[in-house]
């Protein structure tokens, strides 16, 4: 961008509000993502996310773009300070605003007892399994309690956000365990044994769950209860990378959100000493 350019940006009046459809959002404003198909990795990552406005630009051709910060996004505030790689442009026909109910961010709510934590590398075939599950999720309708987050490859967000106090959180990736490719799994990991493994050093690009386990427990000695959701993967991809996953592993994601989606209840149910409880 030449001289020129950034004056036509620096004549630019502020928006504040904009109309999307008959509705109108203006900065802070919670909207649904819907990316126009065809779009690049991210818009596929991104789409059914809930995210908070954050402001409203125009560029010098006077074109709206609509900034947003993703409301699940363990590194959100950073994303309001205008930091790279938490802050997301969409035009205004890719936005979707919520009822006016909520389209405030909620906050009066009551801390969420539950985490369910996507992991996985879309650029790695069926390492993606947790961040589709995740997408999905994004798009039902889930119990108060609750906080869904796609954590991708970041492991130094998910062993800070485990520090949260969360009750139970459910760990969705893909799991090779020796069964059928597409096959789900259900398991409790064993947190006593994360004390008897040697330290690892968390790979700031890349997510192993056991390591961030491990880092989480060693910050404050307290996980609470741990619930794996895998999948068994058929393939990774090829050594330059694949996006998509495989057609038994697709197949799997509808039960594995159902699975997920039936732990969640029986964790809010049940209190920490594993009396169930509906309070």
């Amino acid at each position: 961008m030449n001289e020129w350019e950034w004056q036509l940006l620096e004549d630019k009046s502020p928006v504040d509000t904009i109309s999307v459809g008959t509705e109108k959002v203006r900065i802070g404003d919670r909207v649904r993502l819907r990316p126009h198909k065809g779009g690049d990795v991210m818009d596929l990552a991104l789409a059914g996310q809930t995210a908070i406005i954050e402001s409203i630009e125009q560029d010098y051709e006077g074109k709206i773009h609509v900034c947003v910060v993703i409301e699940d996004d363990p590194g959100r505030d950073l994303g309001m300070l205008r930091q790279p790689g938490h802050r997301f442009f969409f035009d205004a026909e890719e936005v979707e605003p919520l009822p006016p109910e909520a389209s405030r961010p909620r906050t009066a709510a009551k801390p969420a007892r539950v985490l369910v934590a996507g992991i996985g590398n879309i650029f790695l075939g069926d390492d993606g399994f947790g961040v589709e599950v995740i997408r999905r999720l994004a798009v039902r309708e889930l119990p108060e309690g609750l906080k869904v987050a796609d954590f991708g490859i970041r492991g130094f967000d998910l062993a800070y956000a485990l520090q949260d106090g969360y009750e139970t959180t459910i760990l969705v990736d893909a799991y090779p365990h020796g069964q059928a490719p597409g096959t789900v799994s259900l398991v409790e990991p064993d947190l006593d044994d994360l004390d008897a493994q040697p330290q690892t050093i968390v790979d700031a690009h890349a997510m192993n769950p056991m390591h961030v386990l491990r880092m989480a427990k060693s910050m404050n000695g307290s996980l609470g209860k741990i619930l794996l959701i895998g999948c068994q993967p058929q393939t990774f991809g090829p050594e330059e990378g694949q996006l998509g996953l495989s057609d038994c592993v697709e197949a799997s994601v509808n039960g594995a959100v159902d699975m997920v989606v039936s732990a969640v209840r029986n964790a809010l149910i049940e209190g920490k000493d594993g009396i169930r409880k509906l309070s």
